[in-house]
């Protein structure tokens, strides 16, 4: 079977076990794709809160053996016509050791705008960046190594997954010339068909004059099917699958045969140990909230991490295997369920509420674990 890999097309649907298969596969080493794709014209200028924002980013939401592509974009930075493909297994930074990797990605993350680019062409961007990023995955499978989850933290203050052509009425910024701006121009056309055939998920955060915007992408690759003798065919992604989970899945048959049962506990709890915990911060008369994320053994600091009044750290959210505790410094009080707590205490609950006063005034906070 012929896997070409030079030219990435967009192939057939995937079956839902086909998807979960890939998700399988893409889980048996660690590290992701991350893009940071950022916008030089002068309308997006980081200020003091968007570099701290992306900071956090980097420091926060990078793993070890994550790969970071860094592309920035404009109407003079074309991404398609530099000398070296942005996103491509070679132009990446593997992330390894995060006090070191972490000041190499920063600094190689343009976070100055030059007040000589305008006209960004967004719709070209996201053509490129999704493509490639396909074409990466698709590699892999050709090559016969796992695909990878990826993902894109956009900086930009252009409008994303638009229909295909782009007016001036939707961004009068992309230039006159682009084939993008005709709704029927192949460029158009495939844009569309990569943003509809890929499992994106954007969340999106206005930041002043521009918005963070973070598109997810579950593990997936490009299925192509070939009629073969005998009224059958031949297929990338089943025989892909089968190569790469039939020792992890001959190991898990011998597990859940000798555990009579008791390992798919043991199993989904080991998961469930690798697992972030997403928690949300709400603050009361406050319409904002934000999110914060838990891994095991780690904690975060309720003072810092988590702000409230007086500026001091006034304990710590500890995650212990599945269970979270409250540890209290006894610097300024933490009240819980109406007691102060003096000493590290088990909470139980998914919804946490916390009072932390501060010069008589009650300062309330609830932690949601969603």
């Amino acid at each position: 079977m012929t896997k070409n890999c030079d030219q990435i097309t967009i192939g057939e649907t995937l079956s839902n076990n086909q998807k979960l298969g890939l998700e399988l596969v893409s889980k048996l080493r660690s590290g992701r794709d991350v893009v940071f794709a950022v916008d030089l014209t002068e309308s997006v200028s980081l200020d003091a809160q968007g570099k701290l924002r992306l900071k956090q980013i980097v420091q926060d939401s990078l793993h070890k053996g994550d790969r970071v592509y860094i592309v920035p974009f404009s109407s003079q930075v074309n991404p398609t016509n530099l000398n070296t493909n942005p996103i491509s297994l070679s132009s990446s930074i593997v992330f390894k050791n995060p006090k070191e990797d972490i000041d190499k990605i920063i600094e190689q993350i343009p976070l100055q705008a030059n007040i000589n680019e305008k006209n960004t062409d967004i719709q070209q961007a996201e053509h490129f960046i999704y493509r490639n990023l396909a074409n990466i995955n698709q590699q892999r499978l050709c090559d016969s190594q796992p695909i990878k989850f990826q993902s894109v933290v956009w900086l930009t203050d252009a409008p994303l997954k638009t229909e295909a052509g782009i007016t001036s009425d939707v961004w009068v910024e992309t230039p006159a010339n682009s084939p993008y701006r005709n709704s029927t121009s192949k460029e158009s056309l495939d844009r569309v068909h990569w943003l509809n055939n890929l499992p994106i998920n954007l969340r999106s955060l206005n930041i002043d004059n521009y918005q963070l915007s973070v598109a997810d992408i579950k593990p997936t690759v490009q299925e192509f099917c070939t009629p073969a003798p005998g009224g059958k065919e031949t297929c990338l992604v089943n025989s892909y699958i089968a190569s790469q989970l039939w020792l992890p899945s001959t190991i898990l048959s011998v597990i859940i045969i000798s555990l009579l049962g008791g390992g798919i506990f043991v199993i989904r709890y080991y998961l469930s140990l690798q697992e972030s915990w997403k928690l949300e911060i709400l603050f009361p008369n406050d319409e904002d909230k934000i999110t914060r994320y838990l891994k095991n053994k780690s904690s975060l600091s309720i003072g810092e991490d988590i702000e409230c009044k007086g500026g001091e750290i006034r304990g710590y959210l500890k995650r212990e295997g599945n269970k979270i505790f409250i540890e209290p410094t006894q610097i300024l009080p933490i009240m819980y369920k109406g007691k102060e707590l003096k000493q590290k205490q088990l909470i139980k609950d998914n919804i946490i509420r916390l009072n932390l006063p501060y010069n008589d005034q009650e300062f309330e906070i609830t932690i949601k674990r969603t």
